[in-house]
């Protein structure tokens, strides 16, 4: 059973004078000096400045993240207006900070009108920011029109028709459509059950995503796995009927440049093996490919977008059962590149994976490797939910990932990779052992075992446990994937030199 496609896309398009357009609601920005975009103050003339006399009474106002729903009077055409306020208007001159600000904004402005039916909402949001920022108020309105809520019999997101922008051009409509859809593509792997997504069918979602916007696609199945010597993957996926892939994506777009690697822990359902989870911690735990996930969606969006530049997305996928066949505590496993692993927790399985999918990775000689993965629970004591940690064995490609991540609003937080902590993972009888020696440092020691299988490759290991998956709803975005690290990623690869 392959996974569900999207849900319907509205038609999008540009709109112009914003009182004469016949829709249900009309999305206009204020900030907190009231300030007013061009489109509110034609609205307001137009109306006999209906809204400032609310502004002038203090019942509306620009503070960040208020809206107004409010009736409009007949002289203009929308039924409905939303105020939506922005904040400090200083702050969205900070092209950095105001990414950020209008993809939540306008993500938050559509969620709260899409309980209700709509036909046609026009958003006047882009006049409110430079045009550098117009792409995400598009990706930030797509955002918004997918959930968790997948598998409801009625429909809790009702897509509205229409939806059309004031003060925009087709270049950055046509940006924030690749990016949010990306986004949404990844959602919607993660969100799946793990009945639906498993490594197989991750793989022909994968080779049906990826051909539609011309990748080249290719999937090592268990035979070829075995061929190649992924014995680590095979281990971790021993238990499962559903055997490990490894999908490998490639786009094309630098020529002989050498090529970018991305690779994504592909866990599609993590039990914790014989290291069994509680069912508590095992809830979410569909949730542990979002890295491969992410990587389908950042390879999605640079095709879509035609970047210049050669990029390969890895996806190691496995299932991590129990069974008679379970990989086992004290086992040892000798891994692609010839390093042996002493296993001490079966639920220490993503860098197992990873450690054959990077060797692999590092075959294509790629000039810089970014790592995905919902690794340790540790990252998320260390930096809480909504910080990805970053750890690295190369300072400039590390600080070119945390200068993309800062410019579209995504926090991430260096650790550091001391030498020290090299002997946290050594083991009396194989070469490393999957766990430190103690519980302290957990989402350092988990990076210092991935180091052993990058080589001399500039590398940036991004621990998203906490921000890729999401136990609550906020304004801007449901509860489960968020996507997370999608448009950072995509940005690093437009501008890494």
């Amino acid at each position: 059973m392959l996974p569900r496609l999207p849900f319907p896309q509205p038609r999008l398009g540009i709109a112009t004078d914003p009182t004469t357009q016949d829709c249900d609601v009309l999305i206009v920005g204020i900030t907190t000096a009231s300030q007013v975009s061009g489109s509110f103050k034609r609205i307001d003339e137009v109306g006999g400045g209906w809204i400032s006399k609310l502004l002038d009474a203090g019942k509306v106002s620009g503070k960040e993240g208020e809206m107004t729903l409010i009736a409009s009077p007949n002289k203009v055409s929308a039924a409905m207006v939303l105020l939506v306020g922005l904040g400090d208007q200083d702050q969205l001159a900070l092209v950095e900070v105001a990414r950020d600000k209008m993809f939540r904004a306008s993500a938050a402005a559509i969620r709260k009108l899409i309980d209700k039916d709509q036909e046609r909402i026009v958003v006047a949001l882009p006049e409110c920011c430079d045009r550098s920022v117009h792409d995400v108020v598009v990706s930030g309105v797509l955002f918004a029109l997918e959930g968790e809520a997948i598998y409801r019999s009625e429909p809790v997101i009702k897509v509205p028709a229409a939806i059309d922008f004031v003060g925009i051009d087709q270049a950055a409509i046509d940006r924030g459509v690749a990016i949010g859809e990306s986004m949404n593509q990844t959602r919607r792997l993660v969100n799946e059950p793990p009945s639906v997504i498993y490594p197989e069918s991750f793989a022909a979602r994968a080779v049906e995503l990826g051909e539609s916007v011309g990748l080249d696609v290719e999937v090592w199945d268990k035979e070829r796995l075995e061929k190649e010597n992924c014995r680590a993957m095979l281990a971790v996926g021993a238990a499962s009927p559903k055997s490990p892939r490894l999908v490998i994506l490639r786009h094309n777009g630098g020529g002989d440049e050498a090529p970018l690697a991305l690779v994504g822990k592909g866990v599609t359902f993590d039990s914790g093996g014989l290291s069994l989870k509680p069912s508590e911690g095992m809830k979410a735990m569909k949730c542990d490919m979002a890295g491969a996930a992410t990587v389908v969606g950042v390879m999605h969006a640079i095709a879509k977008l035609g970047i210049k530049r050669n990029v390969i997305g890895y996806c190691g996928l496995a299932e991590n059962m129990v069974s008679g066949d379970s990989y086992k505590l004290g086992d040892v496993i000798k891994t692609r590149n010839g390093k042996t692993i002493e296993i001490l927790n079966t639920d220490a399985e993503g860098r197992v994976v990873l450690a054959d999918t990077l060797d692999v990775a590092i075959e294509s000689k790629p000039a810089a490797m970014v790592d995905l993965a919902t690794l340790t629970g540790a990252c998320l004591v260390a930096l809480g939910k909504e910080v990805a940690g970053l750890m690295t064995n190369d300072q400039t490609v590390c600080d070119a990932v945390a200068a993309a991540a800062n410019a579209e609003g995504e926090p991430v937080w260096q650790l550091p990779m001391f030498e020290l902590y090299d002997e946290k993972i050594k083991s009396k009888v194989a070469d490393i052992r999957n766990i430190g020696d103690a519980r302290w440092g957990g989402a350092i020691t988990a990076a210092k075992f991935l180091e052993n299988f990058v080589g001399d490759t500039p590398w940036v290991h991004i621990d998203i446990a906490g921000p890729a998956f999401a136990d609550a709803p906020l304004a801007h975005r449901d509860a489960g994937a968020t996507g997370a690290l999608v448009r950072s990623l995509v940005r690093w690869i437009e501008t890494v030199s």
